[in-house]
């Protein structure tokens, strides 16, 4: 195995031979040998290990084994204790995920502090085949069928192409000792019941299932290089814009394609969407339809989709303006304010004001209903819904126009018009320049 891992690493992995390498342990098996192989290839590597205190001595017995190897092998060793119970409370998870989350949470902020390139764990082939089988049976996208990346990011998984015997036997092979974790063996978990009652008749219909099994992989992650190509050039022909408010796509091009749900199912993915029926229905519904996530939304404006994540709650949000300062950040970017001698042309994001007409502190804050205003070059008041309404602005748009008010009356609908109330007249004395940029 060792000379089959050192011919891995040079031809998938060379760039782990000049990097600095934090390998996660746990004691078991894999990443103990892991750590041996690394140690004879003479890698830079140090061990860092999660004590999740789920196991009581037992955790703490692990513990101390990964301290007394770290010095047989002479490298640097990382420990980190976690209340694993009180943080899946809190954050209402499953134990399994809160230790995940907890342990990459922790694997990130070492690497960053100490300057570590890579993070190694010691995923193997049947590790890969159980997340398939998992992702298969809870249900899943091409994605979820084409095993455990051995490059993410800066985690890397050198082991992946290895079966679990393979490590064992080397293991054994070598003397080396390691620490069996007992919640292994139990069958509350999900992984442990395909470990030991599903993949056990599997070999036994096909003892080659593991090689069978990579070649599924690798016929199903070249699918999933045409999938990317095609939705990549759909992708480019729909998306028409991306901003603070989010990404626009043209309607147009997803009904153009012979399966627009599938196409909708890979583009949006990612954000958390589970009601695609509902997603497609977006193509043919009304303006201001919406399908949401937990964390994103799709809504239908006139012939586009637009993604956005959920509105937060920010109606409360404002910032006030005293008259002596002349520039403050804002969400929307920076607004300054600068005296003038004369009135230059106004536009959309500069407009000239009778500085005498200001009542101080200025409030710069989001629209709230009810508000209205008196439009420059516009005779009587408008409901700024109204106006809104009127020049075809997206619900999100909308979501996000700010009002420039002084004592509550609006000054300027910031980046579209002005208010004639406070507008420059041949009595004016001062005459205050305000822009954003």
């Amino acid at each position: 195995m060792l000379n089959k891992f050192k011919n891995h690493i040079n031809k998938q992995l060379p760039f782990l031979e000049k990097s600095k390498l934090i390998i996660a342990i746990s004691g078991g098996v894999d990443s103990v040998v892991l750590a041996h192989l690394c140690k004879t290839l003479g890698l830079n590597f140090a061990l860092a290990h999660c004590n999740f205190n789920l196991r009581r001595e037992e955790s703490n017995a692990d513990e101390e084994f990964v301290l007394e190897l770290a010095e047989e092998l002479d490298v640097e060793v990382f420990i980190q204790n976690f209340d694993t119970q009180a943080y899946a409370d809190e954050n209402k998870r499953s134990i399994q995920m809160a230790a995940r989350e907890l342990r990459y949470d922790w694997f990130a902020e070492l690497a960053e502090q100490l300057k570590f390139d890579y993070i190694l764990t010691a995923h193997h082939a049947d590790d890969n085949l159980e997340t398939f089988l998992i992702n298969f049976t809870r249900g899943t996208g091409l994605n979820g069928l084409t095993g455990i990346p051995m490059l993410n990011d800066n985690i890397v998984r050198p082991l992946l192409p290895f079966s679990r015997e393979q490590i064992e036997h080397y293991a054994k092979e070598q003397n080396i000792s390691w620490r069996e974790d007992s919640s292994n063996s139990s069958r509350k978990y999900l992984r442990n019941k395909l470990r030991h009652e599903v993949v056990p008749i599997l070999k036994e219909i096909n003892p080659q299932l593991l090689d069978s099994f990579q070649n599924t992989l690798e016929n199903l992650n070249d699918t999933a290089d045409i999938v990317e190509e095609s939705l990549n050039a759909v992708a480019k022909r729909a998306i028409t814009k991306i901003d603070d408010n989010g990404i626009t796509y043209k309607v147009s091009e997803f009904k153009k394609v012979n399966n627009p749900k599938a196409y909708l199912f890979e583009m949006f993915k990612d954000y958390g969407f589970t009601e695609w029926y509902d997603v497609v229905d977006l193509l043919d519904a009304q303006s201001g339809k919406q399908v949401f996530s937990n964390s994103h939304r799709l809504i239908k404006h006139r012939d586009v989709l637009i993604l956005t994540n959920c509105h937060s709650e920010q109606n409360e949000e404002s910032f006030d303006v005293s008259e002596d300062i002349k520039s403050i950040n804002t969400p929307i970017g920076i607004l300054f304010f600068d005296e003038a001698d004369t009135i230059k042309e106004s536009s959309k994001n500069t407009i000239f004001v009778d500085k005498d007409k200001l009542k101080y502190p200025l409030e710069l804050r989001l629209r709230k209903e009810g508000d209205y205003f008196y439009p420059s070059g516009m005779k009587g008041k408008k409901k700024i819904s109204k106006y809104l309404k009127d020049e075809k602005l997206s619900l999100v748009e909308k979501e996000n126009t700010w009002l420039l008010t002084s004592n509550n009356d609006i000054v300027w609908v910031v980046g579209k018009r002005s208010d004639n109330r406070f507008c420059v007249t041949e009595a004016t004395t001062k005459i205050l320049k305000i822009e954003v940029e």
